[in-house]
């Protein structure tokens, strides 16, 4: 009988969609990179999604973030995304936080439910937490890496942190992760060198030129959250069979 996945499961079968509908994903960032990973974990049919994102939608975010249009500016992140998937899957199981990972929401925010969790956060100090207390609970874990002001989606690829070079972002993250003591983690990231951006078209005032505001583009940070959810589905499936046998 045809339906909603009838043709994801032509590839991975029903056990494995019947793993991903008993999955739960906890994906922490909800923007540029995040949005598209939710997006991709609803429409391959994972029963059960935990979305945290403390933003609202502005202007600056519809040239690449999925839930962003002329008419969702001024809304939740999370709320758009929950709204978003139980149009795709009303059979889904939701819940949207609005709410900014730190140190002090991890509790509130963190769960030894998840069968995985996704790091599309932009924030340094709450990667690292996230990342840390993800390792000790057991949770898989992936990790985007910085896609602003690249042009090559191409460029893109799926390592271990300390197999990176090239991104600003991975770099410090390797320096701190070394000093907690993180051996290894999984991260997308982009070999591509990053482009300068033209700053004098931020209007945002000094404060924002200060803050080097990054350039971004669709195709660049879609296709992040599209191989992170790849390789979602994918250890998820190979988890739940090897669980089997």
């Amino acid at each position: 009988m045809l339906h909603a996945f009838s043709r994801s499961e032509m590839l991975i079968g029903e056990e494995g969609l019947k793993k991903l509908k008993e999955s739960k994903v906890a994906v922490f960032g909800i923007g540029g990179v995040g949005s598209y990973t939710v997006e991709a974990l609803a429409r391959s049919g994972v029963g059960k999604l935990v979305l945290i994102d403390h933003d609202e939608v502005c202007i600056s975010n519809i040239n690449r973030q999925i839930h962003a249009t002329s008419k969702t500016v001024g809304q939740s992140k999370a709320e758009l995304m929950k709204e978003r998937v139980l149009e795709i899957n009303p059979e889904i199981e939701v819940v949207a936080f609005k709410e900014m990972y730190t140190a002090e929401t991890a509790e509130t925010l963190l769960d030894k439910s998840y069968d995985y969790v996704v790091d599309a956060i932009d924030m340094v100090t709450s990667k690292l937490d996230l990342i840390e207390r993800t390792k000790a609970m057991g949770i898989p874990v992936i990790s985007a890496m910085g896609a602003a002001n690249k042009l090559d989606p191409t460029k893109l690829v799926v390592t271990d942190i300390y197999k990176t070079s090239m991104c600003p972002l991975a770099k410090v993250m390797r320096s701190e992760l070394r000093k907690r003591g993180i051996k290894k983690l999984k991260v997308v990231y982009s070999t591509e060198a990053p482009i300068k951006p033209d700053q004098s078209l931020v209007h945002g005032g000094a404060g924002a030129a200060r803050r080097q505001t990054p350039g971004s583009m669709v195709f660049v940070t879609a296709t992040s959250g599209l191989i992170i959810a790849a390789e979602v589905i994918k250890d998820l499936i190979d988890n739940k069979i090897n669980e089997c046998h």
